[in-house]
């Protein structure tokens, strides 16, 4: 046997040896995975028409499956029997809520359009306040020499866009049949979610017999990690979407006692943006603030208290509504949610990124505690 002395590597080389590979390999996965998520996003980007509708039928499937279950063995209806029961009482209790809020979301709306003249007005004289430099300029009649330079670039740039009118041209008839196209893409929803609901099958059923390559253990292994996303899935979304739903009641209600205009439509359509974690709050904040500050009879006292309702909607939220309707089914922290809710919203070009954001990282951390534990242990 060899000696210390008569071994090729001395101890602290082998272990520096150790650390470049084992350095090299985590680089390598790393690389690996950012060319998947970048692949992926290019395919979704791509084919965006198509997972769209398929992606929000089948996770309002995965919800709704038990409805429909349930509806086949109280009622002894047949799976379609049962689907269109289901589908006749979302369009019953629809077109109730739409009959019970359209008029005074219209109404609202209305009167929002009536002050919005004088809510600029406000915001101006605000900024003439705050900035008198800036109105100044603003405010600054101009000469005629200025005009005749606008004048002479203003028509520079008409024979510009003139020149530039057929590819524009062009252009707009892309976005229109993009437009016809994601419109009949989303009509064909309720298409999908029927089959989706008819059929009878589990989605990993029978997930075995398609993975012959692997070992006996491994297929029980991705058996697991399927089962464990799409109840991630399934408990993410249902839970969000009561969340939601009692956040937009609760801002709704909460805009209208404080006085505020459009109360009723932005509460609910905030309400319905948490969807994503925290996106609601985010836009709420930059819209209602501006409003309460500039509109009639607003101001500082109105802006805070709906800043105010924003907090305790959002304590409640958190300290509430999230533990007792989706308990730690994530077990994400809400840096880590923030940031995943960026980082897929980017990785996968936008707002289906940011909804399937906590579903895939929850994911991850799954498969990543499965593989450390059965795999990486030494």
């Amino acid at each position: 046997m060899d000696t210390p002395s008569e071994r090729f590597l001395s101890a602290g080389q082998r272990k520096l040896l150790a650390f470049t590979l084992s350095f090299a390999c985590c680089f390598t996965v790393a690389g690996l995975f950012a060319l998947l998520v970048v692949i992926l996003g290019r395919i979704v980007s791509t084919f965006s028409t198509l997972l769209w509708p398929l992606a929000i039928a089948g996770i309002l499937a995965l919800m709704l499956r038990p409805l429909v279950r349930f509806m086949e063995e109280r009622l002894r209806l047949g799976p379609v029997a049962a689907v269109l029961t289901l589908y006749g009482l979302v369009l019953a209790v629809s077109l109730g809520l739409v009959s019970f809020l359209a008029p005074v979301a219209l109404r609202q709306i209305n009167d929002f359009i009536e002050i919005l003249p004088d809510l600029v007005e406000r915001a101006m004289e605000s900024l003439r306040t705050t900035f008198p430099q800036w109105a100044h300029l603003l405010d600054e009649p101009l000469d005629q020499e200025r005009l005749r330079e606008i004048a002479v670039e203003f028509s520079g740039e008409i024979r510009e866009a003139f020149s530039a009118a057929l590819p524009g041209l062009v252009r707009a008839g892309e976005t229109l049949v993009a437009v016809f196209a994601a419109a009949v893409a989303f009509a064909i929803i309720p298409v999908y979610l029927f089959f989706f609901l008819k059929s009878r099958r589990e989605p990993t059923e029978n997930l075995e017999e398609y993975l012959p390559f692997l070992s006996k253990d491994k297929r029980s292994d991705v058996v697991f990690l399927v089962r464990e996303f799409i109840d991630i899935v399934i408990s993410f979304f249902r839970g969000q979407l009561v969340i939601a739903l009692i956040m937009g009641v609760l801002l709704a209600a909460g805009f209208t006692a404080a006085g505020l205009k459009l109360s009723i439509p932005l509460g609910l359509c905030l309400g319905l943006l948490n969807i994503v974690p925290y996106l609601g709050v985010i836009i709420g904040l930059a819209i209602t603030l501006p409003t309460a500050f500039f509109q009639p009879g607003g101001g500082w006292e109105l802006a805070l208290i709906v800043a105010g309702l924003f907090a305790a909607v959002q304590t409640l939220e958190s300290t509430v509504l999230t533990p007792k309707i989706m308990g730690d089914r994530t077990g994400l922290h809400p840096v880590t949610i923030i940031i995943a809710v960026f980082f897929w919203g980017t990785a996968l070009g936008g707002v289906l990124g940011m909804i399937l954001a906590i579903p895939l990282t929850a994911f991850l951390v799954t498969a990543w505690r499965l593989a450390k534990t059965k795999y990486l242990t030494a």
